[in-house]
């Protein structure tokens, strides 16, 4: 780890937020379900919207699931990005340095990537394979690293509570 990346974390270890999230029995577990609201919503509306991807639901435009799933998962992404930093801080100094939670932010970030790519290359010209025709190989593509990608970080935030 760089000197830089770890001052930065003994100072988040330190911060009044930290020490509060350490010190109020009730404020960990609040900011802990809001973590896990957020990435309900996050990841819920990821895999309905990669399982159309998949070629389940033919008959529901790709369009109209998008419109409908793409403000949820931003609104669950709102909520479990700024909690998650939060349930950092009270052990930012172990937390921090973990190839476990380094792993779920790499992965975070990957997934972030094929939504990216998706939504600015293959799905721009989804108005050919919108409703009652398979997407293409590259969506259905997309869709399988978004499912993959999204479990692998949820299994890595599950195993920050017991291994780090």
């Amino acid at each position: 780890m760089s000197e830089t990346w770890t001052s930065w974390l003994n100072w988040l270890h330190t911060t009044p937020a930290a020490l509060a999230m350490r010190q109020s029995a009730w404020l960990y577990p609040a900011v802990e379900i809001l973590h896990i609201l957020g990435f309900c919503l996050l990841v819920g509306a990821a895999a309905l919207f990669d399982l159309r991807l998949l070629g389940f639901s033919l008959h529901i435009p790709v369009q109209q699931m998008a419109a409908h799933l793409l403000p949820m998962a931003w609104f669950g992404f709102a909520l479990a990005a700024p909690s998650g930093f939060l349930l950092l801080l009270p052990d930012a100094q172990s937390i921090g340095v973990s190839p476990i939670f380094l792993g779920k932010m790499a992965l975070i970030g990957l997934a972030g990537l094929n939504a990216w790519v998706f939504h600015t290359r293959v799905g721009r010209n989804v108005q050919h394979w919108n409703q009652g025709v398979g997407p293409p190989l590259a969506a259905r593509l997309a869709a399988l690293v978004s499912l993959v990608v999204w479990v692998a970080v949820i299994a890595l935030g599950r195993l920050i509570a017991y291994l780090c």
